[in-house]
């Protein structure tokens, strides 16, 4: 960061026998070890390297544009996508057939889940609409209407009986499958919620209590506290149940999503390239913020000890 960007280039000038090829890198720039499989790049000057790894497979069928938004059914063997094209797909992940295409919303999808089931699947779209599918026949089975502005993402309660959205109208709203109704507003902060989570708080996280006895109708939502990455530069974190502020954490830039690593630590990153470590049990300051570059944060995910993040550039 602070430092101009380096350029190079990197040429293919044939093939060996055994069909690794012979590649060369501009001033500046060193090849390493070359497999049919991996290139490795170093700039010796700064003192950095790449490896570059080539697809396991490609499906470029399934969608015509930029896909803005995918996820994988818990037994893996399905796939579910948006796009800029304005389509919303089933596919087989073993080999990108389309299975399934999902029609119904109007304008931009922005975001689709599979249920823990792998049946049934959960989009928001720009139309403020939160729809509910059937991954088997396409069939759209609920429709939830009351969110004022696009709907930016979701997050689904346990097995699913009830769901979360959140929106560009400010609100983070919680919604019951069964009867397709909105059991309340989880919070309203008056600017747009670009990502959420639900996880589940550590003992010692006191999470307040409801202001009048929750409905019958919400399943798993004791215990769990649901995260707000807010374009206002502000990440909160609200009891799900009692719908009370657990804690409001200011940041450098928007908000643009969030993520549990554990009871009590999560993730979240920023449109300037940050990505905060926080302990929910103390969020005045950060455990750690990683800063790799300035491009925008889009997207976390646990996985193993650490975590996977995408970024703009």
């Amino acid at each position: 960061p602070g430092k101009p960007t380096l350029y190079g280039s990197v040429t293919r000038r044939g093939l060996s026998s055994d069909g690794v090829p012979d590649i060369v890198a501009s001033e500046g720039f060193v090849v390493g070890e070359v497999t049919k499989k991996s290139i490795l790049i170093s700039c010796p000057h700064e003192n950095v390297s790449t490896k570059f790894l080539a697809p396991y497979t490609c499906f470029s069928r399934i969608h015509q544009k930029s896909i803005t938004c995918l996820d994988i059914s818990s037994g893996g063997g399905l796939g579910v996508s948006t796009s800029t094209d304005g389509t919303m797909k089933i596919w087989q992940a073993a080999n990108g057939e389309i299975r399934r295409l999902l029609e119904g919303h109007v304008y931009d999808v922005n975001c689709c889940r599979f249920f823990p089931s792998g049946l049934v699947v959960l989009s928001g779209g720009m139309d403020a609409q939160l729809k509910i599918w059937s991954a088997e026949d396409a069939s759209c089975v609920v429709t939830f209407k009351g969110h004022k502005g696009g709907i930016l993402d979701t997050a689904i309660v346990d097995r699913g009986r009830n769901v979360v959205s959140c929106s560009r109208d400010g609100s983070a709203r919680l919604w019951d499958c069964g009867k397709s109704a909105c059991l309340g507003v989880i919070a309203d902060c008056g600017s747009p919620i670009n990502g959420i989570a639900v996880g589940t708080a550590h003992d010692s996280i006191n999470l307040g209590t409801p202001e009048k006895p929750p409905s019958e109708r919400e399943v798993g939502t004791e215990g769990k506290i649901l995260l707000l990455a807010r374009e206002d530069k502000k990440l909160q974190g609200v009891g799900l149940q009692s719908r009370q502020p657990v804690f409001l954490f200011v940041g450098s830039d928007a908000f643009n999503c969030c993520t549990f690593l554990s009871s009590t630590y999560i993730l979240a990153g920023t449109q300037d390239g940050n990505i905060y470590q926080l302990d929910v049990r103390n969020t005045t300051a950060p455990i750690q913020v990683i800063h790799r570059s300035g491009a925008p944060v889009l997207s976390l995910l646990p996985y193993r000890d650490g975590f996977i993040a995408s970024q703009g550039n």
